[in-house]
């Protein structure tokens, strides 16, 4: 499996995720809304950025080895 670029931990289960970051948001990928679920984390479906529930269950050093979960990805 491989490693998601990035993981990064959030305060509410609703997320947007456009690839910017480093670099100008026109560079990444279209704004799409995740829906973080019972897992505690999703990935972006564009750049497998995995975004993670603070205090959730997926809130562990082992979330980098977790399946990835891009469902509930919408625009």
């Amino acid at each position: 499996m491989i490693q998601p670029p990035e993981i990064i931990r959030v305060t509410k289960p609703r997320v947007s995720c456009d690839g910017s970051g480093d670099i100008p948001a026109a560079l990444g990928h279209p704004r799409v809304f995740l829906e973080i679920d019972e897992h505690g984390y999703v990935d972006c479906g564009y750049c497998d950025r995995r975004f993670v529930l603070i205090g959730g269950p997926a809130d562990t050093p082992e979330v980098a080895g977790l399946p990835d979960i891009a469902s509930g990805a919408s625009l």
